[in-house]
C-alpha cells in the first residue's frame, strides 16, 4: 500500500507514514488490531480511489458540493456513498 501511495498521490505519504505510526502505537497500547484494520481499511479504500483520476476528482467535486452547503446535497452524497462501495469492493473490504 505504501508503494501505491507514493506513486499515485507522493504529496499524501506524510500523512500516510503519520497514520501508519499512530495505528501502530495505538494498537501497542490498547493491545488490539483494531487501529491497524482502521488504517488499512482507510488507506486501502483511498488507494482503490485514487488509481482512478477521475473517480478521484469526481469525489473531490462531489465534496466541495457538500461542504459548499448550496445545493440539497443528498444526490452527492449517495454517489460519495457509492464511491467508497465501489472502492471497498475493489479493495476486497
Amino acid at each position: 500500500m505504501r508503494v501505491a501511495v507514493e506513486r499515485l498521490t507522493p504529496s499524501r505519504m506524510q500523512a500516510f507514514v503519520r497514520d501508519l505510526v499512530d495505528a501502530t502505537t495505538s494498537a501497542q497500547q490498547t493491545q488490539s488490531l483494531a487501529p491497524l484494520r482502521t488504517f488499512v481499511h482507510t488507506w486501502a479504500v483511498f488507494v482503490a480511489i485514487q488509481r482512478y483520476p477521475s473517480r478521484a476528482t469526481r469525489l473531490r467535486h462531489l465534496e466541495e458540493v457538500v461542504s459548499a452547503g448550496v445545493e440539497d446535497p443528498a444526490d452527492a452524497i449517495a454517489e460519495i456513498r457509492k464511491i467508497h462501495a465501489d472502492a471497498e469492493a475493489e479493495a476486497g473490504l
